[in-house]
């Protein structure tokens, strides 16, 4: 479904990526692993178009999506891909399902529409009676949930996750970390996930590990 060819990325004398080749399938749970400065959010951004390879080319289905710019790689992105990070980045102003619903309005879908499948996503991962609380008004779990609801609300076919559970304690990065697999079984949604946790990486149906810009 998604695959990599020769990804190739520097920043300035520091070559960071040395040729990576990846190929992810449908509804499976792929963790990247390796020490700090490897080169695993730099492989992710890519992955997810928030970042440009200098060469080598990204394949999303049948498009060649790192070739994709501007408007296009924008609305390509909103369509077909999730993201979920460390830190929730939820809109303080709006509810939580004003803010699980945005995606979708910035895809020009139907209100309506959106209104029921964000209450759907919500009853999904047991956080239906958190609809119309803001983020302040939510605990960590609960806006990393609110987080995984909005990064689902267009149907991607893909999610990319940095770090979702690093900002979590014990028992919710254990429920989050449960909730990907539940998602996976479920919905037959296929989840990247840069982690330093090594329970999640292990119970992702692949771990890769990036050592000196290549998988090993």
């Amino acid at each position: 479904m998604l695959k990599t060819e020769n990804i190739h990325k520097n920043y300035g004398e520091l070559h960071v990526l040395k040729g990576i080749d990846l190929m992810i399938k449908q509804a499976e749970v792929v963790s990247i692993v390796g020490a700090s400065g490897a080169g695993k959010s730099t492989l992710l951004h890519i992955l997810g178009t928030l970042d440009k390879p200098d060469e080598g080319s990204v394949w999303l289905h049948d498009t060649d999506i790192s070739k994709l710019k501007g408007d296009k790689l924008a609305k390509y992105r909103n369509e077909h891909m999730g993201f979920v990070f460390q830190f929730h980045n939820l809109l303080p102003e709006f509810t939580a399902q004003e803010n699980v619903m945005i995606p979708g309005l910035i895809g020009k879908k139907n209100e309506k529409e959106l209104l029921k499948k964000s209450k759907e996503m919500f009853e999904l991962l047991g956080i239906s009676d958190r609809l119309t609380h803001k983020p302040a008004e939510l605990s960590g779990g609960e806006q990393q949930r609110v987080a995984v609801a909005r990064a689902l609300i267009n149907d991607p076919a893909i999610v990319f996750a940095d770090e979702p559970s690093g900002n979590l304690d014990s028992k919710n990065a254990q429920e989050l970390h449960q909730l990907f697999f539940k998602l996976r079984d479920e919905l037959k949604q296929t989840f990247v996930i840069v982690t330093h946790n090594p329970e999640l990486a292990d119970m992702a149906d692949r771990k890769l590990t990036i050592v000196d810009g290549r998988v090993l």
